[in-house]
């Protein structure tokens, strides 16, 4: 397999499963502006798309959104609890928190990267992303993980996205669960080697 990533973006996300799972997937840094993998390959002849996570199977099959590339990542080593198993009501918890993080919160940061979406625009999304939080700062009460004591691949897409709060001035301190969660996943190994094998690449 290769996983085709941006460092920090939410291709984060899956790259931190991969170590988590201590899986055999080579990683390939893409530069966004460009659409050129490090090596100087067109990243959308790859992924047309233009976008990562890309998840580059080893039999030419290509996967991409980082929901569907998290649970098939997770779903490799079924044991490790990454994923709950299909066809349970947990399964069917994972895919919502999925979707939430997806559409609810990774979307509204859309307009804050945009160089061009005028102020008003970002201040919105800044106030919708506050509401959208507080569902989860709730939800989080006595649970450490979205879905309670076990770490899955939804913590690590959160966890990204969360991540993106330091680049708008937002205090996750506002969200007291919230902010333990992001600090509780930065520390895991898996999460701190990814960071390092991000930093280095």
């Amino acid at each position: 397999m290769k996983l085709y990533y941006k460092a920090g973006a939410c291709s984060l996300g899956p790259h931190i499963v991969i170590h988590e799972l201590g899986l055999a997937c080579e990683t390939v840094p893409v530069d966004l502006a460009t659409k050129l993998t490090k090596a100087g390959a067109d990243f959308t002849a790859i992924n047309p798309k233009g976008y990562v996570p890309a998840l580059a199977l080893d039999d030419g099959t290509v996967l991409s959104e980082c929901g569907a590339v998290l649970q098939y990542l997770a779903d490799l080593k079924p044991a490790a609890g990454l994923a709950p198993a299909n066809g349970t009501l947990e399964r069917y918890q994972l895919q919502e928190w999925l979707a939430y993080i997806s559409t609810e919160l990774h979307k509204t940061f859309g307009a804050l990267f945009n160089p061009a979406a005028p102020d008003v625009t970002k201040e919105a999304a800044l106030k919708l992303f506050a509401r959208r939080v507080q569902y989860v700062e709730d939800h989080l009460a006595g649970r450490d993980y979205l879905m309670g004591a076990q770490f899955t691949a939804a913590d690590a897409y959160l966890y990204t996205v969360l991540g993106w709060t330091k680049y708008f001035s937002v205090d996750l301190g506002q969200w007291p669960r919230v902010k333990a969660f992001h600090a509780r996943v930065a520390a895991r190994p898996a999460v701190v080697a990814t960071h390092a094998a991000e930093a280095a690449a």
